[in-house]
């Protein structure tokens, strides 16, 4: 969430913690903010590399955690809004399916490219600390 006392993304960005944006995104949720189970979390995961593979997109390290995702993957022909797309698409049928209801996600999603091997390397460990 922007705000986060432990920074977030915008734009690409990381930035530090602001409270009081936090509490007026807080107002605005329409609903309370997912929390979602380990067994969900499991559901989520299998969603997603099950979609991968019908896409034939490798992932490397996927954290799914309760109020978010983070994966590395690499490129394919397909826009990345459409992968994600798929990807959300994908985790909200199967979290319906095991009785889930309401709103999973938010709009919108925060990306990084990779342009070389170091970067890839940073974002792979980034996601394995949240994995944890």
């Amino acid at each position: 969430m922007q705000g986060d006392n432990r920074g977030y993304v915008k734009d690409g960005k990381i930035l530090e913690k602001n409270d009081s944006l936090r509490k007026e995104n807080i107002k605005r949720l329409k609903a309370g903010m997912v929390q979602l189970t380990h067994q969900e979390q499991k559901i989520v995961r299998e969603a997603i590399l099950n979609k991968a593979q019908t896409l034939g997109q490798k992932i490397y390290p996927m954290a799914v955690c309760s109020n978010h995702v983070h994966i590395v993957a690499e490129r394919i022909s397909e826009p990345i809004e459409m992968v994600v797309s798929h990807y959300k698409n994908a985790a909200r049928i199967a979290l319906r399916a095991n009785g889930f209801v309401g709103k999973v996600w938010t709009r919108g999603f925060d990306k990084r490219f990779c342009f070389n091997r170091q970067q890839l390397k940073s974002r792979i460990e980034y996601v394995q600390a949240h994995h944890k």
